[in-house]
């Protein structure tokens, strides 16, 4: 797999932002079911010029939701939506860099 095909897309949420600020910082992106350790490792390394210490993966599992009323009868549908599962990485970079793009987002 290409290192470009691996990562997705960067996560940005209050929580993520707690961990850019930290001694060692840690970054979360969405990337391709298919990746893992090293792949994700390399393709952060490339794509952003970091030296990566450490990355975690998480399987986050599909979610199922009711699906909202009809708005011609007003009566609830009977079939279940489902979001797939994806998968997510944690990666911490060494102390001496960074990520800009993740830099006064909060």
């Amino acid at each position: 797999m290409h290192p470009y095909e691996v990562l997705k897309r960067p996560l940005i949420t209050e929580k993520t932002q707690w961990q850019v600020g930290y001694e060692k910082p840690q970054y979360v992106f969405e990337v391709d079911p298919r990746a893992n350790k090293q792949q994700i490792k390399e393709a952060v390394e490339l794509a952003f010029n970091v030296t990566v210490t450490r990355v975690n993966i998480i399987v986050m599992p599909e979610k199922r939701r009711r699906s909202p009323r009809s708005r011609i009868t007003g009566r609830k549908a009977k079939h279940i939506q489902r979001s797939p599962q994806w998968k997510k990485a944690i990666v911490q970079v060494s102390e001496k860099d960074r990520i800009p793009l993740f830099e006064g987002v909060a």
